[in-house]
């Protein structure tokens, strides 16, 4: 019997954080994606701190759900530029880099961040 998708992910997963690690210089922005909200927040892995968080929960519910992506990685940004954020390390959390997490990305990047 073979890996079941979740397992997949996981395992991806895995393999991206032991390759990449946030500082407090440089965050890692890790994202969640449900079948209908999309978090993403920004975690500093030396002290296991969150510094920044958004979510499309806390949107009005306009639009596709890559629209409601783009406007979290805008969140994301502004709040990570109050926090003076400006470089990030995306951690797509085992997703393809396609669609929402994408969206998402483009957003950050539009709101001003760095990968």
């Amino acid at each position: 019997m073979g890996l079941t998708k979740v397992n997949k992910r996981k395992r991806i997963q895995y393999r991206i954080r032991a390759k990449i690690r946030g500082t407090a210089e440089k965050p890692r922005l890790s994202v969640f994606r449900s079948n209908k909200e999309i978090y993403c927040q920004l975690i500093n892995d030396l002290t296991g701190n969150t510094l920044v968080a958004a979510s499309s929960r806390e949107l009005e519910k306009s639009g596709t759900k890559s629209d409601q992506a783009k406007e979290v990685g805008k969140k994301i940004a502004e709040r990570a530029l109050a926090e003076n954020i400006s470089s990030i390390v995306f951690d797509r959390g085992g997703y393809l880099y396609h669609g929402r997490v994408k969206a998402l990305a483009d957003g950050a990047r539009e709101g001003g961040l760095q990968f």
